[in-house]
């Protein structure tokens, strides 16, 4: 599975240079920024005053890259174990593949961040071509969104699982949990083909940099920008933000009706919506409405707001292995065990067996983390024999 997304990115990129116009661009086409907007000067393109000073804040240039490399660090890592736990060490079920292109589409967002990081760190200055901006643009807006629709088929499952236990038993399946999937990446990429077909670089000459995806022609951004941005929030984040609040709505009430022996459950699934409202509600707010006021020159005060808000919508990326997957005892184990590379041979103590049995248990009543138990495949190299 990994090799078959590998290729994909591959495919993308090579579909995407396609596209790249090799003629000269008119130097200034009526330019409007994303959330700034330049102004022109005979053959220059400038910015004002206080936009100059928003691209140069220590905001830009250092908060927001290193919100970023916190996300990448802790993330990036995190996902990684979480993947190969998933893939090697955990009994194959249909809702274990929904957690693993969740996984998947994490840590593909999550590696386009030294791209990002990189390029505020430098003033805002992309210097990497193109082609390269279009494919790290698309990436990271069509992964966002397509870690947002899994959370919500994630959510519609254990909705499933837990208040209809017996009646959705049979969209339970491997069957339907692949076909989910398919369906998931089928609207991600359609989100990445308009990021990989129009321009994302634009020159500027105060400050001289050039910018990538923040500063766009004018008809691009009013033809382009608004519509798509507006689609991309009512069909990626609007609806799916629904499924989940319906979902955990009734997944909480079910759980506080069954009384105290559920506290745990209803704690987790708590925080998962809250991490989720926290880290995605605000971007998308703020996505949506400087694109309403994109003609206004009020809009310029939502640039940082708005770049703040994105970067933190990373960390849903970063915190979605600890939420759903080591809340289990049982998971947080089979982790060591794949890192540290310990003898998973050993046959376990009879305390051992109810100690896994208890978490187990409890994983089933979170309904965060990979239901059943964790299956042991000797055969499976640990992570350090995989990498060597």
């Amino acid at each position: 599975m990994a090799q078959c997304h590998s290729a994909l990115v591959l495919l993308l990129y090579f579909f995407m240079v396609q596209f790249v116009d090799p003629s000269v661009p008119d130097p200034c086409p009526t330019p409007f920024a994303r959330a700034l907007l330049p102004t022109t000067n005979q053959n220059n393109c400038e910015t004002s005053i206080g936009q100059k000073e928003q691209f140069q804040s220590k905001v830009t240039t250092v908060l927001i890259p290193l919100l970023y490399l916190v996300a990448f660090l802790v993330g990036l890592p995190a996902n990684l174990v979480a993947l190969w736990v998933l893939l090697f060490r955990t009994k194959k079920q249909p809702s274990t593949t929904l957690l693993i292109n969740l996984t998947i589409c994490d840590l593909l967002l999550l590696v386009v961040l030294p791209f990002r990081i990189a390029y505020h760190f430098q003033s805002n200055d992309w210097t990497l071509g193109e082609p390269l901006c279009r494919l790290v643009m698309a990436l990271f807006y069509g992964n966002m969104y397509g870690s947002v629709l899994f959370l919500a088929l994630i959510a519609f499952d254990r909705y499933l699982a837990l208040v209809h236990p017996i009646g959705g038993r049979a969209l339970r399946t491997y069957r339907y949990s692949v076909y989910m999937s398919m369906a998931a990446w089928m609207v991600v990429l359609v989100a990445m083909v308009p990021l990989l077909t129009t321009p994302q670089t634009f020159v500027l000459d105060d400050p001289n940099i050039t910018t990538c995806h923040d500063v766009l022609p004018g008809e691009i951004q009013s033809s382009f920008l608004v519509p798509y941005f507006a689609g991309l929030f009512a069909i990626c984040f609007l609806l799916p933000l629904l499924v989940v609040l319906f979902c955990y709505g009734s997944i909480l009430c079910a759980l506080v009706t069954a009384g105290r022996r559920y506290g745990h459950a209803v704690r987790v699934t708590a925080l998962v919506l809250i991490v989720f409202l926290v880290c995605l509600l605000p971007s998308n707010v703020l996505l949506l409405s400087h694109n309403s006021y994109l003609w206004e020159k009020e809009s310029d005060k939502l640039y940082i707001p708005y770049m703040v808000t994105l970067a933190l919508s990373t960390f849903n990326s970063c915190l979605d292995p600890f939420i759903f997957y080591y809340v289990s005892e049982d998971f947080r184990e089979k982790a060591r065990q794949v890192l540290f590379c310990t003898d998973l041979m050993k046959v376990p103590t009879s305390s051992q067996l109810n100690t896994r049995s208890s978490s187990s248990s409890r994983s089933k009543v979170t309904l965060l983390s990979t239901s059943g138990r964790v299956s042991v495949t000797p055969e499976a190299p640990c992570l350090h024999g995989a990498a060597a």
